[in-house]
């Protein structure tokens, strides 16, 4: 079982690469005006972190990357709320205003002498390869790298989140619609997709990583659950026993039998009670662990 990568975004890793006030001051504001944007993106700078770390980029790059994830909505605190927590589909004219959001961001790096070296992180974000994003339908040779590769990442946590005003897919299905975005469309660009595939291969490794680690701390769950289970229905065995017992000091022997395998708050009125609660978590868990296992083997078949 591999083990889960290094969280880049924990706070005691970015504190390491100097992480600034103003930095923190304009992500707190960001905070403050919108809880899903903020979550979106700690969430986009992990994964692109990652996905870095399996295209095998130099560790300055990483953290300059990262960096840029970490900013790339910070244009969002001037959307109007009403756009952009808005429950349901965006009109046309809504769709513009969010739109903006990236030259705002822009425009906020670039006054900010301590932010300004991030600024392409809000910028190419929603650029795609064949010059079909926004704002600018800059293409490639043109479009960063850190552009194509947070704009991966971007669009695999917006996709996959559950949002106030959208429906959740599937982490499979959301990765085979970037799969089908790195394929060209002949009527747009004969050879380049919308999205890097070699960035999309490597959040296919990442979310792989996330799904094993995922099976194996549900597998641990279960254990547990499968022992407290067992320990419950040895108490409930010696229930019966004892209520059956012909001598008293039979009777005895297994009432203090119960009394030593009773955990916490667990009585003779409520073991029972707390036993079929475990047994209905260890169904539901035991059923999430096949839907996980099926979806890793998914996962595992996607070619990009």
């Amino acid at each position: 079982m591999k083990e889960l990568k290094m969280d880049f975004y924990s706070t005691t890793n970015l504190k390491s690469y100097d992480l600034d006030e103003s930095m923190r001051y304009q992500l707190a504001m960001l905070d403050s005006l919108d809880v899903f944007t903020r979550l979106h993106s700690e969430n986009v700078a992990n994964l692109t972190c990652r996905i870095c770390e399996y295209m095998h980029m130099k560790s300055y790059f990483t953290v300059y990357c990262t960096i840029c994830a970490y900013l790339h909505d910070i244009g969002k605190q001037f959307i109007p709320p009403s756009i952009l927590q808005k429950n349901g589909k965006l009109t046309d004219e809504e769709y513009t205003i969010m739109k903006t959001h990236t030259t705002i961001g822009y425009n906020i790096c670039m006054k900010d002498p301590k932010l300004r070296p991030y600024m392409a992180g809000p910028l190419y974000h929603h650029e795609a390869l064949d010059g079909t994003g926004y704002p600018n339908g800059v293409a490639t040779p043109n479009l960063p790298l850190e552009g194509q590769i947070i704009r991966v990442a971007d669009e695999f946590d917006a996709i996959t989140s559950k949002r106030q005003y959208k429906s959740h897919i599937g982490v499979c299905d959301t990765l085979k619609i970037l799969i089908d975005k790195t394929h060209p469309d002949k009527n747009v660009n004969p050879k380049v997709g919308k999205v890097n595939p070699k960035a999309v291969k490597a959040l296919i490794k990442v979310v792989i990583d996330d799904t094993e680690y995922e099976i194996y701390n549900v597998g641990l769950y279960i254990d547990y659950l499968n022992k407290e289970i067992k320990r419950l229905e040895q108490i409930r065995d010696y229930k019966i026993k004892m209520d059956n017992a012909k001598s008293e000091s039979d009777r005895v022997y297994y009432a203090n039998g119960i009394q030593v395998l009773f955990d916490t708050g667990e009585t003779i009125q409520n073991f029972e009670q707390v036993l079929e609660e475990y047994k209905k978590a260890y169904i539901f868990r035991q059923n999430g662990m096949d839907k996980l296992s099926q979806e890793l083997k998914d996962i595992k078949k996607l070619k990009v």
